[in-house]
């Protein structure tokens, strides 16, 4: 089948209808009813692209919220619905833009296609087991989506221009250096903008996610496309729209804390590749990367696999799966967030090695069962897990990214200032959540501890970042025509308060501090009823008492 015609390249002032007879509804619950023409729908239905229904769109959070069941499938429709209605939406607005239905189909696949490559239980795969099982290879699921377009174009007899294929994985890429033509800049911030992050794949995953999870968000996908206009080759917004963006942004950041990095399903991730990396030198799945016809079938169901295996080998990997069904979970010790800037001296101090060596260097008098744990710590029974959180841009305000413009100056954009959208922003936009888990609920104590102890470790600041901060002194500063009362030398603080790198104060409050909330452990009591009848079963078998006897009925 053709997908591209000899007049895609033509420019139209307006938009065409689509005749009825070629298009295909799709009811999705977050845009409603979506159109798709018959070109579209051919690359729907292929095996490469209907694989997408078996890859959870949120990996190990469905563990956590049972609503969160939808799949790359659905999100990738909804992504090529959005691209669709921002490429016309400029192209009917701005027809001095000269975009062509080319363009419109083109950026249309782009996000049809963009999540082709994603792995089982999405980012866990590539972001997680990937670097571990093949270390060194630098993939990324972005490459494996260029793999399975070409072959989801050889295979399903589509026939696509050479240069329009390339164009797509560049809009998939966000690179417009893949190109062999000269393309328009800004249709390549519509599905992957490298510059701010806003692009239409972002708008699906935050409706999607937030739906998904019943959580409440004011946030109109259809304002901010309608608002979108190009300005000197780059989307730009209404500078009335600046709240819904940061709004936009609030959400990511809000979504990465609470769902996608939730200490549970972080748990499962990460039984999920100890599982995986157990089963990977019998089962050889890692290098199905590099074939499309094994990636094909590698999707979540490759947990389904090990589990109905009856491989000696994969008993281990086995019984770790078997460990989530029973809610037998990793467990978490300790968490603790930290300013932007101590994300290197996290992971240089907080390592399974040294959180061992810690414990084993504690000189503590301990009763020999303890002390047993202690020498029977190993790095392997420690896991660090370090999670950059922040609003989209790393530690940047994400709205300084953004151009923006006034009814008043259409064509004129520019970034808007504080004053210009709020004054009551946080000072920082990024922060290092850092968890430490125990793959042994044993060792929750001995691995806290150590952890605590390396926590004074953290390096300080000598000199007092407010030192030289005119209004830190507590006075107003006297007129000239007085003499300047005699103060005492400020003395040299220690991390007590942590400066930023734009110089805003963090913290008041030194952040080598125990947590508060894990300070005390807690074993789990039993419940009277199995004491009770533990006990009695030992009595039994000691023969230091009989069995109740039962009594006779009158």
């Amino acid at each position: 089948m053709r997908l591209m015609q000899a007049n895609d390249d033509e420019v139209d002032s307006q938009l065409r209808p689509t005749p009825l007879g070629d298009l295909r509804r799709f009811k999705d619950p977050i845009h409603d009813f979506i159109p798709f023409s018959y070109e579209v729908c051919a690359i729907i239905d292929t095996p490469q692209f209907q694989r997408l229904r078996n890859i959870k769109q949120l990996g190990t959070s469905y563990y956590v919220w049972p609503g969160a069941s939808h799949n790359r499938f659905e999100h990738s429709l909804g992504v090529a619905h959005l691209a669709r209605l921002m490429a016309e939406h400029l192209q009917t607005s701005q027809p001095e833009l000269n975009i062509t239905r080319r363009d419109v189909k083109c950026v249309t696949m782009a996000g049809l296609c963009h999540d082709l490559g994603h792995g089982p239980w999405s980012h866990v795969w590539d972001g997680m087991f990937i670097p571990r099982a093949l270390p060194g290879t630098g993939w990324k699921h972005e490459d494996s989506s260029d793999m399975m377009f070409d072959a989801l174009i050889r295979e399903n007899d589509l026939d696509i221009p050479e240069d329009d294929a390339l164009f797509i994985k560049a809009l998939i890429a966000g690179d417009p250096s893949c190109c062999t033509r000269k393309e328009k800049p800004f249709l390549f911030e519509i599905v992957a903008n490298k510059r701010n992050g806003l692009d239409v794949d972002k708008f699906d995953y935050i409706a999607r996610d937030t739906h998904a999870i019943d959580m409440k968000v004011n946030l109109s996908l259809t304002r901010l496309i309608h608002s979108a206009r190009v300005i000197n080759d780059e989307i730009c917004y209404h500078i009335k729209d600046a709240n819904q963006i940061y709004e936009l942004c609030h959400t990511r950041f809000s979504l990465h804390k609470r769902v996608y990095s939730h200490k549970t399903a972080k748990a499962i991730e990460y039984m999920i590749i100890d599982a995986l990396l157990v089963a990977e030198p019998y089962m050889k799945f890692a290098h199905d990367i590099f074939d499309p016809k094994r990636y094909l079938h590698l999707t979540d169901d490759i947990r389904v696999r090990i589990e109905a295996s009856e491989s000696p080998e994969l008993k281990p990997a086995r019984d770790i799966l078997y460990r989530i069904h029973r809610r037998d979970l990793y467990r978490m010790v300790d968490w603790k967030v930290f300013p932007w800037a101590f994300q290197h001296d996290c992971r240089e101090i907080f390592t399974p090695e040294k959180i061992m060596r810690a414990a084993q260097a504690d000189e503590r008098e301990h009763n020999p069962e303890v002390r047993a744990l202690i020498d029977g710590l190993r790095p392997e029974h420690v896991i660090v897990d370090i999670s950059m959180m922040h609003y989209g841009m790393k530690d940047k305000n994400p709205l300084d990214t953004v151009s923006f413009y006034s009814k008043h100056a259409a064509d004129i954009s520019q970034k808007a200032q504080p004053h210009d959208v709020s004054l009551l922003m946080p000072a920082e936009f990024g922060e290092v959540l850092l968890r430490i888990y125990t793959r042994e609920t044993r060792f929750h104590g001995i691995i806290r501890d150590a952890y605590n102890a390396l926590l004074q470790t953290l390096p300080g600041k000598e000199e007092d970042p407010l030192a030289d901060d005119p209004l830190a002194n507590d006075v107003l500063t006297p007129p000239l025509s007085e003499p300047r009362p005699a103060t005492p030398p400020r003395k040299k603080r220690t991390l007590s308060r942590v400066q930023s790198a734009s110089g805003r104060l963090i913290s008041d409050t030194t952040p080598l501090s125990e947590n508060n909330f894990t300070k005390f452990f807690y074993r789990q009591p039993r419940s009277p009823s199995r004491g009770k009848y533990k006990g009695l079963k030992r009595e039994r078998e000691d023969g230091s008492r009989s069995p109740p006897t039962k009594k006779r009925a009158p």
